[in-house]
């Protein structure tokens, strides 16, 4: 189970957090209110959430607030929450065609779901031994013991079955917008797949009354029928509500359904997954991300749990709607989907089409719109029209070394890619401010995420040496400061992925304050408290044989989102931000950082 961290570490833990972020004289006020609230009213909430957790055995502390969180919030998913993975081309280069990729990709979700659904499918397991855990002996052995002691020999050899409670939402399922608090809904019974084109909605069954999926060369012959609809795209398409205010489309969605348009709304919300099918190739990696974050908010439903897109190219990517799950689901599903579409493909270049009437088995969904809705549309198209407008995506691919070299000089990937990003930011805008990693807690039941706080007291006296003072250090010393980042950074990841973070706490902390109408302790009311969870840097990172890339949008207004991969010989940045920032100076910056590193670490001198 995840565990509740005692008080006194979390205290000390935000401390050390807020250190880098202020002056003295602030400092000084935050650790008396923090100090205050951990003899005083902090005290209390903690041994009353301590309680409440050991009289819910069933789920973690989190869970509850989490979803919350989520659920209340107001702002449209779209740039806020989802966020995007684009899969990597099939290496056969004749299989990126849309109709065979579509029709693959379609089939292997499907396989998927019905292999997790049947209790078929592998366990997630976290190897930090795999040599010994990830190998067929083991998983055979392991098979037979009952699943009261498996997880102790799971733990003998340091692999840890990861939880899957959230892997059901990926099917079936949409976030339903309501006032205040929208719902997650889940129909398991459903067996159509959505799909979107040019605006139009699209239903047809891929599981047939037997349980069983429709025969692949049967969906290629209703995707082939929907790709050549030329059907104009609608006057005013129902994608763009999705991406309203979640309260506006509270009301409209209210007003949908009393116009008439039950049935079509439940076919959508209902629907296996969305697919959503471009009409035009992808131009570049920074046009990629735009398609994949947010496209042109008529041909998605941000809702879904999950829209696959696939583009005229074939170029395919997954849009995911955040409150359900996070990204280690999302992640399994593609790499699985990735595997096998390209693996065992279900229809070739060579495949025929079913001569089924596919006019008969596609519907084409009809909404009935009256005036009131078709302003709302046409509101929501301008609203996401300017947040889309005012989003800029930025890229670099740093090229002069990657883990390799990182691991041969013993020091952690992540912890240089995280410094450099402090170390770019202090020379672009001279601060050290509030940044945010994400880590799963998936190790444990019901864990989501917790955060990691890279911005330290290590990595400001680092960066401060690289960016204002390098001719004073020798090489040596900036290696040593560069290591004392590396074992802190590692040090604060171990914590979080074990549950030993501090944000969670605190987050869990206030929102029992919160339910039980306790006046909000002075300690959250901290101007501190504020700026640390106002995350200017958000960062999320994630490696895998099937994603080309990943990004979000920036979480603050005057913010970066920043996805990344280290990769064994060289570091890939996806940068989003609004007008207030520059992310191309910033990537600049992040350039010149990784550059700097690389060289002390292979030794070399710096003049500055």
């Amino acid at each position: 189970r995840l565990p509740v961290p005692k008080l006194e570490d979390t205290i000390r833990r935000y401390l050390n957090a807020q250190k880098p972020l202020l002056n003295d004289d602030q400092f000084r006020k935050t650790e008396e209110l923090a100090h205050h609230f951990q003899k005083g009213i902090g005290r209390e909430l903690h041994e009353q959430l301590v309680a409440q957790d050991n009289q819910n055995k069933h789920t973690s502390y989190i869970t509850g607030p989490w979803f919350d969180m989520y659920l209340k919030a107001r702002e449209p998913v779209v740039l806020n929450f989802n966020a995007f993975m684009s899969f990597n081309p099939d290496p056969k280069s004749e299989y990126n065609d849309q109709l065979i990729r579509a029709t693959n990709m379609t089939v292997s979700a499907v396989r998927f779901m019905k292999t997790f659904r049947a209790g078929y499918l592998e366990p997630e397991v976290f190897h930090l031994n795999p040599e010994k855990s990830d190998t067929q002996i083991f998983k055979k052995i392991i098979r037979f013991v009952p699943s009261s002691l498996s997880w102790f020999g799971a733990y003998m050899v340091n692999a840890y079955p990861l939880d899957m409670s959230q892997y059901f939402r990926l099917f079936n399922s949409t976030r339903l917008p309501k006032l205040n608090r929208d719902e997650l809904y889940t129909d398991e019974k459903a067996k159509h797949l959505l799909v979107l084109r040019n605006g139009n909605f699209y239903v047809f069954d891929v599981i047939d009354r037997d349980g069983n999926m429709l025969k692949p060369s049967e969906i290629q012959a209703h995707l082939k029928y929907i790709l050549s609809d030329n059907s104009p795209a609608p006057a005013f398409p129902l994608g763009y509500l999705s991406s309203e205010n979640r309260d506006t489309w509270a009301l409209l969605r209210k007003n949908l359904l009393d116009n008439g348009n039950e049935e079509a709304l439940q076919k959508v919300d209902s629907a296996v997954f969305c697919l959503s099918l471009d009409d035009f190739p992808i131009k570049d990696f920074v046009h990629l991300s735009h398609t994949m974050l947010h496209g042109d908010g008529a041909n998605r439903w941000y809702d879904k749990s999950f829209n696959l897109i696939i583009t005229k190219d074939g170029t395919a990517g997954i849009n995911f709607e955040h409150s359900w799950g996070d990204g280690v689901a999302v992640l399994r599903f593609q790499n699985e989907v990735f595997k096998d579409s390209t693996k065992a493909p279900a229809i070739s270049p060579q495949s025929q089409p079913a001569s089924v009437d596919s006019s008969r088995a596609v519907q084409k969904l009809d909404f009935k719109l009256n005036d009131a809705l078709k302003a709302g549309i046409t509101k929501a198209k301008q609203k996401f029209d300017a947040s889309v407008e005012a989003l800029s995506v930025n890229m670099i691919q740093f090229h002069e070394g990657g883990k390799d070299l990182l691991k041969q000089k013993k020091v952690s990937p992540d912890a240089v890619a995280q410094l450099a990003f402090q170390m770019a930011f202090l020379r672009q805008y001279n601060q050290t401010v509030a940044t945010y990693e994400s880590c799963s807690t998936a190790a444990f039941k019901h864990g989501r995420t917790e955060t990691i706080r890279p911005a330290s007291m290590h990595t400001k006296k680092c960066s401060e040496a690289f960016v204002r003072e390098l001719s004073k250090h020798s090489t040596e010393e900036l290696q040593k400061l560069i290591v004392e980042c590396s074992k802190y950074h590692g040090r604060l990841t171990k914590e979080a992925a074990m549950g030993q973070g501090f944000d969670r706490h605190l987050f869990g902390l206030r929102y029992l304050a919160l339910s039980k109408d306790i006046a909000l302790p002075d300690f959250y009311q901290d101007q501190a408290y504020a700026r640390l969870n106002h995350n200017i840097i958000s960062t999320s990172t994630l490696l895998s044989p099937a994603v080309q890339l990943g990004g979000f949008g920036p979480v603050v207004s005057d913010g970066f989102g920043v996805g990344y991969q280290v990769h064994n010989d060289w570091i890939g940045c996806n940068v989003s931000s609004y007008p207030t920032r520059n992310g191309k100076e910033f990537l600049q910056c992040i350039y010149k950082s990784l550059e700097d590193i690389f060289n002390v670490l292979k030794g070399k001198k710096m003049s500055s």
